[in-house]
């Protein structure tokens, strides 16, 4: 399972996203569907939404993208999804340039990759 910090990933590129953290959302998870769909990336993919970026996106799933709003902090939904699916045996590789999170996700049995990894496999932000 790819893991996604999507605060983090959009936070990496100075696109403006803080004057629209919806729209933000809703244009990574679109990119992130586009991969999946066209086999640039192997679902599945968890994208997980907090603050006001969940309402960008409603939660669900398509293309092999399963959007998860976190209720509280990001990064405790975030371990806490890996934390299930290490205990499945599901392997999962967290997006995320947060060194914390990462330490608690390989804490959970998972692995950490960095946003640049991800934004190369993706269409590109605009801007």
């Amino acid at each position: 399972m790819l893991l996604v910090d999507a605060a983090n990933v959009v936070g990496s590129r100075p696109t403006g996203w803080w004057r629209d953290r919806p729209g933000a959302a809703r244009d990574l998870v679109s990119r992130l569907r586009a991969a999946t769909a066209a086999g640039g990336l192997e679902g599945p993919v968890v994208v997980v939404l907090e603050g006001a970026a969940r309402a960008g996106v409603g939660e669900g799933v398509a293309d092999d993208v399963l959007i998860v709003h976190a209720p509280r902090a990001g990064d405790d939904t975030l371990v806490a999804v890996a934390a299930d699916a290490a205990a499945r045996r599901a392997p999962v590789l967290l997006v995320s340039a947060d060194r914390e999170l990462g330490r608690r996700v390989e804490a959970a049995g998972g692995s950490v990759t960095s946003p640049g990894w991800l934004l190369s496999r993706i269409a590109p932000f605009p801007g």
